[in-house]
């Protein structure tokens, strides 16, 4: 394996963003680690931690991502508790609604619908990086099923708002939406389960 810097530090990281793409897509978010995209860019392990620091952000950089999950996460946690459905909402439509911004997350999104590993890709890193500890810093009971039942709203608004566009809600603001769908979020991550 090379070991160091190679020349010219936009092709390294563009070497680095290939595997960590290929490694995704093939393995999901779980199974790839720093190390073995790494590996398969032919780079020091050093070098992935330099250019991206974590998982999260090198995942972000390579779906093309507006936002680190991990400071969007810390964000959103550090508010109210009994706000964080409609700041959830509020935050990721305008996050899809940045021009082009999310494209990555969306075509994994439309992606997910027919190829079983963009699926498994999809719901392993919103469980693991978005909702999943969200759903922990809300309450401590259940998170997983937490996540998971929040996750199936945010992603039938993903699908509803920018995939299969229907309306009103392809076309209502941000705030509307944070109101209407954000408490059907917040009852998911705080209140009593079943």
């Amino acid at each position: 394996m090379a070991r160091g810097r190679r020349a010219g530090p936009t092709r390294t990281r563009t070497a680095i963003l290939d595997a960590a793409r290929a490694s995704f897509a093939a393995r999901g978010y779980d199974a790839v680690s720093l190390r073995g995209v790494a590996r398969r860019a032919g780079v020091d392990p050093a070098l992935v931690h330099h250019f991206f620091g974590t998982k999260s952000a090198l995942f972000a950089a390579a779906m093309e991502l507006p936002v680190d999950p991990g400071s969007f996460v810390a964000t959103l946690a550090a508010g109210d508790p009994a706000t964080l459905g409609e700041r959830i909402v509020r935050a990721l439509v305008e996050l899809w609604d940045g021009a082009g911004a999310f494209a990555g997350m969306l075509g994994l999104i439309r992606g997910a619908v027919s190829h079983p590993d963009a699926a498994r890709l999809l719901r392993e890193f919103v469980s693991s990086e978005i909702l999943g500890p969200l759903a922990a810093s809300a309450a401590p009971d259940h998170p997983q099923r937490r996540a998971a039942l929040a996750s199936s709203q945010i992603i039938g608004l993903a699908m509803a708002r920018r995939i299969v566009a229907i309306e009103p809600l392809a076309g209502a603001d941000a705030a509307w939406l944070a109101a209407a769908v954000g408490p059907a979020v917040q009852r998911y991550l705080t209140e009593p389960l079943p």
